[in-house]
């Protein structure tokens, strides 16, 4: 009697998969990828979402960081956090720079540039603790169910959503786009709030229930605003070379002025503008700009109305 332990599953065609898959890495590559590097010498995924989880402890160290940490404690946490996370940031902003240059990952000016961008992205960290603090407080102010500023940090996927997009959107800045890319994506997966971090946003916005909400890449967002839930500021069509390529980073997406309220479900499209203090009701389609203080509903929204041009 055979001790072999018995199979579970069935016959699979292991080599005539692994032989497909060789293939169709091949003819990729041929088209695509003339110059495949030595190996994965991309940004980690995993990695960087265990740098972001870091900073967010170092931002909001009482709130963030640690259950046991204590008030005489803080300094000397942040300090040992933001090193080892800067350490690890480092190394990822290293291997994208490499990646997109070709540069090999020991080329002492890949090394220079890799902590020039890590030491710029640190320096900012103050100014995005500044910025977030501006847009906890918006919404506790914006929301008659928040009873802290203490829940809304904690609880409220517009604010996890945030901070993503304060970090990303300075790494974007720095010239590190994927590293940038992939911050963004982790909130996107965990709150389906989708702010691509080239997006320009002003401190206090306000961004209420938050799922569906999409932002793209041009959009430039003023102080004060408030977004509710499955809201879009989205391109209404994308210029093409003359190739017909897509052009990459052509202003597409709406400016939105200070102090605008935009409602659930609203779809502004194209580079317009939406004028200070305006209000775009639930469900409207908007293709056209508006004159600050406009109120914007529906039953306008397709008309020629005052405010509307």
């Amino acid at each position: 009697m055979s001790n072999a332990p018995k199979r579970l599953g069935g016959d699979w065609p292991l080599d005539e998969v692994v032989a497909g898959l060789r293939a169709a890495r091949h003819d990729w590559r041929e088209h695509h990828r003339p110059h495949e590097p030595r190996g994965r010498e991309l940004p980690s995924t995993e990695i960087l979402d265990g740098i972001v989880q870091g900073l967010r402890g170092v931002l909001f160290p009482l709130r963030l960081g640690p259950p046991s940490l204590r008030p005489e404690a803080e300094d000397y946490y942040i300090g040992h956090t933001l090193d080892t996370q800067l350490q690890a940031l480092r190394q990822q902003v290293l291997l994208e720079l490499t990646s997109a240059s070709g540069a090999h990952p020991a080329d002492p000016d890949a090394w220079a540039r890799a902590d020039q961008v890590t030491g710029d992205f640190a320096r900012e960290l103050p100014t995005i603790r500044r910025l977030l603090d501006a847009d906890v407080l918006a919404a506790f102010q914006g929301d008659p169910a928040a009873r802290s500023v203490d829940e809304v940090l904690l609880c409220y996927p517009g604010i996890a959503a945030m901070i993503h997009h304060r970090l990303a959107h300075k790494l974007y800045e720095l010239g590190v786009p994927l590293l940038a890319r992939i911050v963004a994506e982790l909130a996107h997966s965990r709150t389906g709030i989708d702010i691509h971090p080239g997006a320009t946003i002003g401190p206090g916005l306000f961004i209420d229930h938050g799922t569906g909400v999409v932002i793209g890449e041009t959009a430039v967002i003023g102080e004060r605003v408030r977004i509710y839930q499955a809201v879009t500021l989205g391109a209404r069509s994308f210029p093409t070379d003359e190739q017909g390529q897509i052009r990459k980073g052509a202003p597409r997406h709406p400016v939105v002025e200070d102090d605008v309220v935009i409602y659930a479900g609203a779809t502004i499209l194209g580079r317009i503008t939406l004028g200070k203090g305006s209000v775009i009701g639930g469900n409207v389609w908007l293709t056209r700009s508006v004159e600050p203080g406009s109120h914007v509903s529906q039953a306008n929204s397709q008309s020629q109305v005052p405010g509307l041009v």
